[in-house]
């Protein structure tokens, strides 16, 4: 996506990202792309987020606002979703007009409002002062899709002979019950969660632009649906740009903007270089990872007795679940590295990285199908079943670690899963099937769809300034 930075100087754009990590990455990241192609961008954010630096050239044209205390630390309640969602909403409703007419003052008046898709009620004030909003989705096209039936009541459920059940959905793939989004397919065990990403189907015919993280190809059928009905841009995948063969932005290295505090240590990185080239599990489930103590169990035990590398990120705070004995065993044998943070997107492009056990958040997947690394899918909930579902049945990049009769991943499957993409027989095209999905994903950006969408949008954005002269 190539800059214009003399061009737009004078456009000013409001974003405000969900303050949960998978949610801001992205946002990021659009943030410094219009930045780099002469836009001003501020980005409004929690105390606590905001950046000491970014190393970045786009640092001198993204700007940072702080209205509100961050929810993670006012809340002590049992529903802590309510009101962590709750907390965001009354704090950016009570502060934006004023931020607004703040900037309108400086001589930057705000032309667009970019907001999380999940927060609709943004688009509301945006209008309500006169400013345009682009509802930006952190889920998928198909997750989104699959919301909006769900709400509309063409979501059918059948069954088949034998007694499973099967989804049947307009341009999306037959599917079971499990592989929906988990607050569709457990309703009462998500009701909170599944209010919240229902109001994204509030944008639908209201929001000015509906952007997506994703590129035209990876969905390409359910795109072509969703565009016959709302003005919709795919802009994705938006990573840094360090991570794509041809780089869209100097000097970028990473997201910038982490809502947890990490150790800079990389000593995991002179580990994998001792390994050889596609020899590594590397085993992560992001940012909000919280597992039982015995899927802990289950995994370890599985990765151990597989004897392959692996490099797991474990949570300091979940650290105290692994087997007592576990650490010493695997790092006596030189096989394993336990981290409690890394660079995601530095070990993915690693050469010795041949597989990635992860919790298929829509992040991770699009990170792993655009450096190449086939997966492993273990999912727990969200949006992270339907993304499985399309790493393992329609782009054909990985396989489905099984949950047994008791819910949990045993050590059995956790060893069988790892196995097959290191050495197993599918490995090869496995492999072949997620370089193919990484040539595509830097094609999209590299003069491809989600490139001609980006310049849309600048363009759409300047002709605000060319009404109002």
């Amino acid at each position: 996506m190539s800059s214009s930075k003399d061009v737009l100087s004078g456009s000013h754009i409001l974003s405000i990202p969900f303050p949960l990590q998978g949610h801001v990455n992205p946002v990021v990241q659009f943030s410094k792309l219009l930045a780099s192609n002469g836009l001003k961008v501020t980005i409004l954010t929690t105390t606590s987020t905001i950046p000491m630096s970014m190393q970045t050239e786009t640092a001198t044209s993204i700007s940072f606002e702080s209205i509100f205390d961050d929810p993670c630390k006012e809340i002590e309640s049992k529903d802590y979703y309510d009101a962590f969602i709750k907390t965001f909403q009354v704090s950016v409703s009570r502060n934006l007009e004023k931020l607004v007419e703040k900037f309108a003052c400086s001589g930057y008046p705000v032309k667009v409002i970019v907001y999380d898709a999940h927060t609709p009620w943004i688009l509301e004030l945006a209008h309500k002062v006169g400013i345009k909003g682009a509802a930006f989705y952190t889920d998928s096209c198909s997750v989104s899709a699959a919301l909006y039936h769900f709400q509309n009541g063409t979501l059918k459920f059948l069954l088949e002979e034998g007694g499973r059940s099967v989804v049947e959905l307009p341009c999306l793939p037959e599917m079971r019950i499990n592989d929906l989004p988990s607050f569709l397919s457990d309703q009462d065990s998500y009701p909170s969660l599944l209010e919240f990403v229902l109001f994204s189907n509030l944008n639908y015919g209201k929001a000015d632009w509906l952007l997506f993280n994703t590129f035209d190809e990876l969905e390409q059928e359910v795109v072509n649906w969703m565009r016959k009905q709302w003005p919709i841009k795919t802009i994705g995948p938006l990573i840094p740009s360090k991570f794509f063969e041809n780089k869209l932005i100097n000097d970028d290295k990473d997201y910038g903007l982490n809502l947890f505090s990490f150790s800079n240590s990389n000593c995991y990185m002179k580990w994998l270089d001792s390994k050889e080239q596609d020899s590594v599990a590397y085993v992560s489930f992001g940012s909000l990872s919280i597992q039982s103590e015995e899927l802990m169990n289950e995994i370890a035990l599985g990765l151990q007795n597989s004897k392959c590398n692996f490099l797991w990120v474990v949570l300091e705070s979940e650290g105290s679940k692994l087997p007592i004995d576990f650490k010493a065993h695997q790092h006596l044998e030189g096989r394993g590295m336990i981290v409690s943070w890394c660079s995601q997107l530095e070990v993915l492009a690693h050469k010795s990285v041949g597989c990635f056990v992860t919790h298929s958040g829509w992040n991770s997947t699009l990170e792993a199908l655009t450096l190449g690394v086939p997966m492993v899918a273990m999912p727990n909930m969200a949006d992270q079943p339907t993304n499985s579902k399309f790493v393992v049945d329609v782009w054909g990049v990985g396989v489905s670690a099984k949950a047994g009769e008791n819910g949990i991943v045993g050590r059995e499957e956790v060893e069988k899963c790892v196995k097959e993409v290191l050495e197993g027989d599918k490995r090869i095209e496995l492999r072949q099937n997620a370089l193919r999905w990484k040539k595509l994903a830097n094609e999209a950006v590299n003069g491809g769809s989600s490139e001609k969408n980006f310049k849309e949008f600048i363009s759409e954005v300047y002709d605000l300034d060319r009404v109002l002269l």
